[in-house]
């Protein structure tokens, strides 16, 4: 599995993630379909959106399989289908510790209410240890601009949750990895990733982000004064943009 470490595979996650060996992961975090046929405003839909969610979601069985004894799993999910997530989740055998809520200043949709917040889980497999400085269960929430991919998380929405359920070195699992955010975090934070992505165009594009991450880690460092007023000049995150990473 050495060579996997670091890449994002183009193929479809209930064929390659047996492929994986069993406990080989220390984190896993990722944003499935949540099975309500989305189209955005440009007409974008997602692959898989449109099937019936068991037959997605029974790639967490072999989440749970590559996971490490004592580690945890972070799955954006469908509030109106979280039935059939925790269906998922427990068959494959995974315990639910805790909830997270992205608050948003803005409504993606509104109905019967506004909806102005995205949620996801963290899931347990076995005891793993508790983090040494907790995170709130709610979190801000920081758009993407949705540029690359219709449901496209920003590294500064999923950068807390990595920071603080892994440490430097770690392997990050991301089996629907659409543009590679989750990757391009674990990147910019030294964590290692494997990718998984159904649709090659979003493979290519992942790719072109992780490139641009690597070029900027491997720029020499400006001296401190110098990179004190760029903190201060730019927004986190369009650093990376201007090398071809995260926008």
């Amino acid at each position: 599995m050495t060579n996997l470490v670091n890449t994002i595979i183009n193929g479809d996650c209930l064929r390659v993630l047996p492929q994986l060996d069993a406990g080989s992961v220390d984190f896993a975090l990722t944003d499935p379909p949540y099975f309500v046929r989305y189209r955005d405003r440009a007409g974008r839909t997602i692959r898989n959106d449109d099937r019936q969610s068991g037959q997605v979601l029974d790639a967490f069985k072999d989440v749970y399989r590559i996971l490490k004894t004592n580690s945890l799993c972070v799955s954006f999910y469908g509030w109106n289908r979280v039935d059939a997530f925790f269906t998922a989740w427990k068959g494959a055998g995974f315990t639910p510790v805790g909830h997270l809520v992205f608050s948003k200043t803005y409504a993606s949709a509104q109905r019967f209410l506004r909806y102005a917040h995205e949620s996801a889980y963290v899931l347990a497999k076995g005891r793993p240890e508790l983090p040494a400085d907790p995170i709130n269960d709610v979190q801000p929430w920081h758009y993407s601009g949705n540029h690359g991919h219709p449901t496209e998380k920003s590294v500064e929405t999923l950068k807390p949750i990595i920071e603080a359920f892994t440490k430097s070195g770690d392997l990050v699992l991301d089996p629907f990895a659409g543009s590679g955010s989750s990757l391009i975090t674990a990147a910019l934070l030294q964590r290692r990733y494997i990718g998984i992505e159904l649709e090659e165009k979003y493979c290519v594009l992942a790719r072109r982000r992780l490139a641009g991450v690597e070029r900027y880690l491997a720029a020499p460092r400006r001296g401190p004064q110098r990179e004190q007023r760029n903190v201060h000049a730019r927004q986190p995150g369009r650093i990376y943009a201007a090398e071809g990473g995260p926008r």
